[in-house]
């Protein structure tokens, strides 16, 4: 509630921040960004190329979810596979997994002919076929390798073999993410479309950043104690940027994932610093700025020190909130110049500044916190409707605006790499917590549970940029 006061106040006071003294810009930073801001590598013994546009799908009614089935693994690390790549091939949101007898009686009519590895025995196709599966997974663990073999029930063969290296210690986090990447190349063997399980989620909790995987599990702080917030990905997916509280203001950290070290940015060392987000290429980090009056968007070098070039004039205005259009040409980003926070779209040089947002006069219009899609057809941010923030699309093409929640106070939300999947903040069980939301079918499910949780970033495809 005091949040929302708050949200209410800043937007009739026309989202406008004044900074007279160091103490007050601390204050006014905490403020801002609780307010407006809503790893191991992949290999294998075989062939692992992930040959992108070729299409290995299975015959099915194109307009309809394949039945799947995963076949049960033994060993003792087996139960935890399956349910991983069950869960997995579920949260895709393609694909309708068939469980409990089903599994069963597929299991004994697969029987041992269904390893790939060429052993005597003819699977009951016409079986499996009747419990409405299109595709069969059978897997087993030998060593530290996952052997899968996939069957295509109308083709009655199997149609893919393959051999997936688990590095790590049964059920680390390096061994999930390998089974999260077999799980993503299964999804692709099956509809065509690399999933989205070999990703992770940034959010943060307890003023620390904290990382999960995309399926909720191992979540577990990156960041040091203290108040940090709004963070982001480099699209290599080692390192991170978030915004932390410093002896001279809030600052940009960038760090490694990997080995931990951080490095402060340098090119503006005080006042107000807040939501960085990298460039596609990596090379440049682009972040909002502040000394007395307002804010505007800052450009610096990502991974090396480097000045700051100014990108947005906001004359006493906020500009925060940057995101990237995929192909590093133009930033969208939350600017309260019209006297209350709307998007605007801009090239990466500052020119050709476009109000994205249509918007009347009245408190009840505030959009902020735009993240572009990975195909770049359509933005997300938030809105205020009714004094209650909901996420919501707007397409560039027509600028059609299309409202995706409507359950609690639903805020920030970022895109998955497949570009079908957001993960936002909602209060809808009562404290805020992570869901993830498929904007095709309007599923959703939530992602964190325990203390509160907010302000994520979702990764990208970490099999592939880690390889």
């Amino acid at each position: 509630m005091n949040e929302e006061r708050g949200t209410r106040r800043r937007a009739r006071q026309g989202w406008r921040l004044t900074t007279p003294a160091v103490s007050q810009r601390l204050t006014l930073a905490l403020t801002l960004a609780l307010t407006l801001l809503s790893a191991p590598r992949l290999t294998s013994a075989q062939d692992t190329t992930f040959r992108e546009g070729v299409r290995i799908g299975l015959r099915y009614d194109p307009g309809l979810r394949p039945g799947v089935i995963v076949l049960p693994i033994a060993g003792p690390a087996g139960d935890s596979a399956v349910a991983i790549l069950q869960r997995d091939l579920d949260y895709g949101d393609r694909v309708t997994m068939i469980t409990g007898d089903g599994i069963r009686a597929a299991s004994a009519a697969i029987g041992a002919g269904g390893t790939g590895s060429g052993t005597a025995g003819t699977p009951n196709y016409k079986l499996i076929a009747s419990l409405g599966a299109a595709a069969v997974v059978r897997a087993t663990i030998t060593g530290s390798a996952l052997h899968v073999a996939l069957h295509d029930i109308s083709a009655r063969r199997i149609v893919q073999v393959h051999d997936f290296v688990l590095a790590g210690a049964p059920l680390s986090a390096e061994w999930r993410l390998e089974v999260h990447a077999a799980s993503d190349e299964i999804e692709r063997w099956i509809t065509g479309t690399r999933g989205i399980a070999a990703t992770r989620v940034l959010f943060v909790r307890d003023g620390q950043v904290w990382l999960t995987d995309s399926d909720g599990s191992g979540a577990r702080p990156v960041s040091d104690r203290g108040l940090s917030l709004s963070p982001a990905w480099h699209p290599g997916g080692r390192q991170i940027a978030y915004s932390a509280f410093g002896d001279r203001g809030t600052q940009i950290v960038v760090r490694d994932l990997a080995s931990g070290s951080a490095r402060w940015l340098s090119a503006t060392p005080g006042g107000l610093n807040v939501t960085p987000v990298f460039s596609p290429d990596g090379n440049t980090l682009v972040y909002a700025h502040g000394e007395d009056e307002g804010t505007d968007l800052v450009a610096t070098p990502a991974l090396e020190s480097g000045a700051g070039r100014r990108i947005t004039v906001g004359r006493g205005s906020d500009n925060v909130s940057p995101s990237f259009s995929p192909d590093g040409r133009r930033l969208a980003y939350t600017s309260g110049r019209s006297g209350h926070p709307e998007i605007y779209i801009t090239d990466v040089d500052g020119t050709n500044a476009d109000l994205l947002t249509p918007y009347a006069f009245g408190d009840q219009y505030y959009r902020s916190n735009p993240d572009w899609s990975p195909d770049g057809r359509v933005i997300a941010f938030q809105s205020q409707l009714n004094g209650v923030f909901q996420v919501m699309t707007i397409n560039l093409r027509d600028r059609g605006i299309r409202q995706l929640t409507s359950e609690g106070r639903n805020e920030d939300p970022s895109w998955a790499p497949d570009g079908r999947h957001l993960v936002f903040t909602s209060t809808r069980t009562g404290t805020k917590q992570l869901f993830v939301l498929d904007v095709e079918s309007g599923r959703s499910r939530q992602l964190t549970t325990g203390r509160a949780a907010r302000l994520a970033a979702w990764s990208p495809d970490l099999a592939r940029t880690l390889h």
